[in-house]
């Protein structure tokens, strides 16, 4: 079943949160997932808008998805990001 990582961030540091796109993106693309939504235009339905970015990524299923973010290539990616972004991500079970 796919499981999907749901990131909003509010990015603090654009100079350096532009260093972490590409990085994260490689290692997304290394460990099998895609992008669903990338930082989109945003059409509030009902109550406020996320601050910044959402973004979706869907992985084939959870330990996949739980190897990517454990990985020594998003970590990298992450140290790039510490401080460039307030974030919250989570997985989300996708259905059959």
């Amino acid at each position: 079943m796919p499981v999907y990582v749901i990131y909003q961030c509010e990015v603090l540091d654009p100079e350096r949160y532009e260093a972490y796109k590409p990085k994260a993106a490689a290692s997304i693309e290394a460990a099998g997932g895609r992008y669903i939504v990338r930082g989109g235009e945003v059409e509030v339905l009902e109550g406020e808008p996320p601050l910044g970015r959402t973004v979706v990524v869907e992985f084939p299923d959870r330990e996949t998805a739980s190897k990517w973010y454990k990985d020594q290539m998003y970590a990298e990616a992450r140290k790039i990001r510490d401080g460039a972004a307030r974030a919250r991500m989570y997985l989300v079970d996708g259905v059959a």
